[in-house]
């Protein structure tokens, strides 16, 4: 669950810059979304109370063409605190805020596992 102050605002960035797709939204300000290319979803939810993103959360996405899809989101207008790179453990990041300030990481393994099997 990722908590919104505007459903639109955070629709608009996670479905049309992220790609993932809308699975159901009721007028309650909810909305659930499924990843661009698997079964895992997130939840959008409103608190009108929220002031700004909680600490201490980063919300990891996995992305294949990570540099063309910064390219885009940038061009949209999405600032990043990191454009791509290549960080020392061989994992390629990209660090932005979404509409609400929480922090996002998209990042492309080049086919590492983090851990051993």
């Amino acid at each position: 669950m990722i908590y919104a102050r505007r459903l639109d605002r955070s629709l608009r960035f996670y479905r049309d810059l992220l790609g993932f797709s809308v699975i159901s939204q009721g007028g309650d300000g909810y909305a659930r979304l499924r990843s661009p290319t698997g079964t895992t979803s997130i939840a959008l939810h409103i608190d009108p109370k929220l002031k700004r993103a909680k600490e201490g959360l980063r919300l990891y996405f996995e992305v294949k063409g990570l540099d063309a899809l910064c390219r885009r989101m940038a061009s949209a207008g999405v600032k990043f605190s990191q454009k791509p790179k290549d960080m020392e453990w061989g994992w390629r990041h990209a660090y932005l805020k979404d509409p609400d300030g929480h922090e996002l990481s998209l990042y492309a393994s080049h086919g590492r596992r983090l851990r051993p099997d």
